[in-house]
């Protein structure tokens, strides 16, 4: 009687614990995802910038009175050796305007390597009023044996940008994607020295 008891207790627990991890599942794949997104995009966590187009020969005729200044920094992956560095450390420039500057890369190894840069704005809330219309960190980058390049940022600082805002700082971290990419270049056929 208590073995009976048992079995239908224990098979009761097994429904329940299954239809919790389905439920976290589905809960994990198709609901989190999207409330991260949103959560980044209201908060400015993790860096992300709101990608938005914009009409950029709409914004480069406007004047403003107020000034801000837009600090960069360059950082790469502590397991790569690249050189890295913005072209200017510091702009002070109009908001709602298109501003342009780039940042220098060099690849000393003897491989090809890919990178992705990855932004980060500071303090988090003027996440919400830097617009980039295009940066290198939208794309991967490849970088030949020995290559050097500048990579190109076109960006403007939102108009209501609150007063007390007056200084953000975009942060980029190259990072070394060259093993993760390896599959997709032999299904290719390309060479991994492109």
């Amino acid at each position: 009687m208590q073995s009976q008891y048992l079995k239908v207790r224990n098979q009761s627990l097994l429904v329940k614990l299954v239809g919790i991890s389905g439920f976290m599942f589905i809960f994990a794949v198709l609901v989190l995802p999207p409330m991260y997104e949103v959560l980044c995009d209201l908060t400015g966590l993790n860096g992300k910038v709101s990608l938005k187009q914009f009409d950029i020969g709409a914004r480069s005729g406007d004047t403003a009175e107020r000034m801000i200044t837009v600090q960069f920094v360059a950082d790469v992956d502590p397991k790569a050796d690249w050189a890295f560095k913005p072209k200017t450390r510091s702009m002070k420039v109009f908001i709602g305007q298109t501003h342009q500057t780039s940042f220098f890369v060099r690849n000393p190894n003897r491989e090809a390597v890919i990178t992705q840069a990855i932004p980060s704005v500071s303090p988090a809330q003027a996440t919400l009023y830097l617009k980039k219309a295009q940066c290198f960190c939208f794309e991967q980058q490849q970088l030949a044996a020995g290559e050097a390049k500048e990579m190109g940022l076109i960006f403007y600082v939102d108009p209501d940008i609150p007063e007390h805002l007056t200084t953000i700082t975009l942060a980029y971290r190259l990072y070394d994607i060259t093993d993760r990419m390896k599959p997709s270049i032999a299904e290719t056929g390309e060479s991994e020295h492109v």
